[in-house]
């Protein structure tokens, strides 16, 4: 399987910066809701198979499972092509750094593909909802469940967790690049991705997801206000210095200076 060098891909990733710069906002917006609607497919199918399995004694195995399927989501956005926010968080700073496109327009796209996102996300969990796909049980009470934790969180750990989130889905966004085939793209992005999602890390454009869908299936903790203030705020707020920081700057300090 070939593959780019790390040194090569700083200039891949500035020209597909340079692309993304410069595409009409309206394919940002459809690219947008896409992934938005990918990444709450993927979360969706961790529910369906990791919830499933209830068993004393088999938390370990769930946790798995749930990771294992939840790349679904990053596949889909990257070999599919859509417009990821917290994709962007990294790709666009590096288009920045080398003049390939500028801050004004790095806002633009993420201001724009953030709201798409959001209505991505959100439309597939009230979708899932009024079909009652997770209307019985175990799936009920882990929605629920899964809503209400997100929001117990304090700020700061809301946003170190999305911080460690994004470092990772970011480092997968990388790694996919650097992959020249379709088969090593989706291992390249699985080993990241099933990583964050095992640990338990915090990803903005997922909790669009599963926060709505624990609000719709009637969570008492989880509401509106609390998806916005406990968690979607320093939540993302995390993702854009873990992909920014630690990986977009990182690597370009490393390999373009």
């Amino acid at each position: 399987m070939s593959y780019k060098k790390s040194s090569e891909l700083v200039q891949e990733i500035c020209i597909i910066a340079e692309t993304k710069s410069k595409t009409h906002w309206g394919r940002w917006t459809v690219m947008g809701f896409m992934a938005g609607a990918y990444v709450a497919f993927g979360a969706a199918v961790a529910i369906a198979v990791g919830k499933g399995i209830t068993a004393p004694g088999w938390i370990g195995l769930s946790k798995f499972m749930f990771a294992a399927v939840f790349p679904v989501a990053l596949i889909l956005v990257i070999i599919g092509g859509a417009e990821l926010f917290t994709g962007n968080c990294m790709v666009l700073p590096i288009g920045c750094f080398s003049k390939k496109t500028t801050w004004k327009l790095l806002f633009s796209n993420w201001i724009i593909v953030y709201i798409a996102n959001f209505i991505g996300s959100i439309f597939i969990a009230w979708l899932i909802y009024k079909i009652g796909l997770f209307s019985s049980e175990p799936y009920t009470s882990s929605v629920i469940a899964i809503a209400q934790k997100k929001v117990s969180l304090n700020f700061t750990q809301a946003f170190l967790s999305g911080v460690g989130c994004n470092w990772l889905v970011a480092l997968a966004v990388w790694l996919a690049v650097s992959a020249d085939d379709i088969s090593s793209k989706i291992l390249a992005i699985w080993f990241p991705i099933m990583a964050f999602a095992a640990i338990g890390f915090e990803h903005s454009v997922a909790n669009m997801f599963f926060i709505p869908l624990g609000i719709f299936h009637g969570s008492q903790l989880a509401n509106w206000g609390n998806f916005f203030t406990s968690n979607l705020i320093p939540v993302t707020l995390g993702n854009i210095v873990g992909a920014f920081v630690f990986v977009g700057t990182a690597y370009f300090w490393v390999y373009k200076k």
